[in-house]
């Protein structure tokens, strides 16, 4: 039974076949190689930037798209990138000025990936696309049978990307020509982006359950249940991932070369009423995570908590990220917050007047902050 197909651009079509199968945060300065602006920053989503910020940041710019976005910024080679609800791609420079703007055409709820100046997107429609930024061209685009929301993240070692879908499915795509190289079956909806650790991809989904694969093999290595469904994505720093479940507990995996060594809950759910609906940012000491309207940091090594601090808000759908020795936050309601990440410090605040969904970004000194209604607003 046909179950995908890819979709070529013109000016592929004469070297690639149709292909068919049978068969539930942003940065830059991270290390990902390859000229590649992803969501949270890295192969493991870690949330973690080396970009150092001052401790009293003043806004540069903003630059109002007038389109509302779920997409979270992210900055490649200067200029900074996302996709508003109705498929347009926005790229605005260090200066306030848009220097790229390309119509998809289709919904898009999701964040784009960007390697070697080509930009992966996910549609609502069930599409990933692949565009040249260069040309403007469609190079690829690959059907699945249900709704991306997954971003996807950039798998260096096969030169390929890696998504999760509505139908139920992980893909794992060649880069350049959209050719499946693997798929692997989930129990539900996934909704967050697949973190990458070796050959290992780490994902949970809307069934709670967190899985393990060898995308090398394309097969499952490990699963756990959780106690409640995983709304976003696992964050990886050395062997270890941690994830959390919409109630508010966090999870560790351990991993080494044959898979999971170990599974704990190291964090429980300070309430019943508490939900989690971010991604954990995790450098070498500490794991920073949200409960409702507070930010904590819990140390690795102990899985002691080191500190807790109330927020003006709820955070909702944003996640923390890790600028060298302070955290970037964001609430629903707009207000930003930078916090020393050793003492939980507040050093900053900042009001947008629009609510915020997005993850923060942050390359060469300055952070970036996209609002829900599509306004951008630099920080130095």
């Amino acid at each position: 039974m046909m179950r995908n197909k890819a979709h070529i651009g013109n000016k592929m079509a004469a070297l690639l076949p149709l292909l068919m199968l049978t068969s539930c945060v942003a940065m830059s300065d991270t290390g990902g190689g390859d000229n590649v602006a992803r969501y949270r920053g890295d192969e493991g989503l870690s949330g973690y930037s080396n970009v150092s910020v001052r401790r009293a940041p003043a806004m540069l710019w903003s630059f109002k798209s007038d389109a509302r976005t779920a997409s979270s910024p992210i900055i490649n080679e200067g200029v900074t990138y996302w996709i508003d609800k109705r498929g347009k791609v926005y790229g605005v420079d260090k200066g306030g000025a848009q220097t790229f703007e390309y119509d998809f055409g289709s919904a898009s709820e999701t964040t784009p990936l960007i390697v070697d100046s080509v930009i992966y997107v996910g549609m609502m429609n069930g599409r990933m696309n692949a565009l040249s930024m260069a040309t403007k061209d469609t190079l690829w685009s690959f059907e699945t049978w249900g709704q991306i929301s997954s971003p996807p993240n950039y798998v260096q070692s096969k030169s390929a990307i890696i998504f999760g879908s509505y139908d139920n499915y992980v893909y794992l795509l060649d880069k350049t020509t959209g050719a499946e190289i693997n798929h692997f079956e989930t129990g539900y909806y996934i909704n967050g982006a697949v973190a990458v650790r070796d050959n290992f991809a780490i994902f949970g989904g809307c069934d709670g359950w967190l899985r393990v694969v060898d995308y090398f093999r394309g097969q499952a290595v490990d699963s756990v249940k959780v106690d409640n469904y995983i709304p976003q994505s696992a964050a990886i720093y050395g062997n270890e991932a941690y994830a959390g479940d919409y109630s508010g507990n966090i999870y560790e995996l351990t991993l080494a070369e044959k898979g999971l060594v170990s599974f704990s809950k190291i964090h429980s759910s300070p309430s019943e009423k508490s939900s989690f609906t971010g991604v954990p940012a995790v450098d070498d000491k500490y794991i920073y995570i949200i409960e409702d309207n507070y930010i904590a940091a819990v140390e690795r090594s102990t899985q002691v908590q080191k500190w807790r601090v109330m927020l003006a808000a709820d955070t909702g759908e944003s996640s923390p990220l890790i600028v060298r020795d302070k955290v970037l936050i964001c609430t629903k309601s707009g207000i930003v917050s930078l916090i020393d990440k050793e003492s939980g410090e507040l050093l900053w605040e900042w009001d947008a007047g629009e609510t915020i969904t997005a993850n923060p970004a942050a390359s060469q000194g300055r952070f970036y902050i996209l609002t829900a209604k599509g306004t951008l607003f630099c920080f130095e």
